[in-house]
This record gives structure tokens, C-alpha cells and sequence, in this order.
């Protein structure tokens, strides 16, 4: 007996059985884009939040400035860990409204509180990541970038901390040996003037 032809149209799809090698294959390859996914996910909001405080930098910057030191970085950095202060009072000032139960605002305030305590701790630790401004070439490109995501790899980045900014003062407020010579007989001639008393 001939076997009917079957049209294509008509044709079923075969059910794969869950404990089968194809549904693990299947399972396998799922669970292997939904990685992909998550760490594209990921990567998106952390270039995101670079290229957010990489725009700000860009704002704070002097147009007619062609040159920053260390101590212009610290400062810069100072206003950055400052730019949450009007929210955070206007905050404030919502909940010292009398007759308000509880707190509004409150899981905002929580992670503004968070973020500033963490890049505190980083710039008084490590360094804070800034972009180069203090060598000019790679300033006149971060002047240049545009807020372009994928250009981001050619801004070059540093580290400031308040240390080293400390170590450029000090360097610059070193007296000469004449002038420390200079306070030491004067401190030693004080010392002879005034009386030994015994108490």
C-alpha cells in the first residue's frame, strides 16, 4: 500500500521531550542569551553613568583655561561631590513640613547619601577617576568630545586624590634652608629671653 503524501502545509512540528538532549540544548542555549543580554544591559548603564559625569566635568570647564593642575582637579572634584546639596535641602524641606507622617523622598535621599559616601571614599582613598584635564593634549580631546558613547575609550582618565594635591602644596610652600635657619635662631632666641620657672 502506497504511503499518502502529506502536504507541507499540513506538517506538524515535533514535540521535543523535556528530559531530552535537544531540550537541554535548547535550555543551554536560552539561558546563554539571556546572559548576553544581561551583560549588555549591564555594560549600557555603566557606560550611561560615565558618560553622565563625564558630561558634567565637561560643563565645569573653563573655556579660557588652556591648563589645570592638580589642585584645579580637587577642586573640580569637590563641586562634583557637592552637585546633590540643593536636592537633598529641598528634601529636607518637604519633610519639615508639620503634620507630615513619615518621610518623603526618603529612598532618594537614602541612595543620594549612598553615592556621595562611596565616591567620598574613593577620592579620599585611592583617587577619584576623572577625565585628564591636567595634561593639555588629552584635555583639548576631552574639550573636543561631543557626549558620543563610543568615543569614550579615547578619553583618557586619571586618578585624583586630595593627597596628591597636598604633596603639590607642600612642594610649593617649601621654605628655603636661609629661611628655616632664619625662624630656628629666632625661635632659639626666644627660648634664651624667656625665664625658666619651677612650678
Amino acid at each position: 500500500m502506497p504511503k499518502a503524501l502529506k502536504s507541507k502545509g499540513t506538517e506538524e512540528k515535533k514535540v521535543v521531550h523535556p528530559y531530552s538532549r535537544k531540550a537541554a540544548y535548547i535550555a543551554r542555549g536560552v539561558i546563554k542569551q539571556e546572559r548576553k543580554e544581561k551583560l549588555k544591559n549591564e555594560k549600557a548603564l555603566r557606560l550611561n553613568a560615565i558618560g553622565e559625569k563625564l558630561l558634567w566635568f565637561q560643563s565645569q570647564l573653563d573655556p579660557a583655561k588652556e591648563e589645570y593642575t592638580k589642585q584645579d582637579a580637587c577642586e573640580i572634584i569637590e563641586r562634583y561631590l557637592h552637585r546633590f546639596d540643593a536636592e537633598l535641602e529641598q528634601i529636607e524641606l518637604v519633610n519639615g513640613i508639620k503634620g507630615r507622617q513619615g518621610r518623603l523622598h526618603g529612598s532618594r535621599e537614602n541612595v543620594i547619601k549612598q553615592t556621595v559616601e562611596r565616591e567620598r571614599a574613593l577620592y579620599e582613598g585611592n583617587g577619584f577617576e576623572i577625565p585628564d584635564i591636567i595634561n593639555c593634549k588629552h584635555l583639548k580631546t576631552f574639550r573636543e568630545w561631543n557626549g558620543d558613547l563610543k568615543k569614550l575609550p579615547n578619553i583618557k582618565m586619571r586618578r585624583v586624590s586630595p593627597k596628591a594635591a597636598g604633596n603639590v602644596q607642600k612642594d610649593v610652600q617649601q621654605k628655603s634652608p636661609s629661611e628655616e635657619l632664619q625662624e630656628d635662631t629666632l625661635f632659639e632666641d626666644l627660648d634664651a629671653e624667656s625665664p625658666d620657672e619651677d612650678l
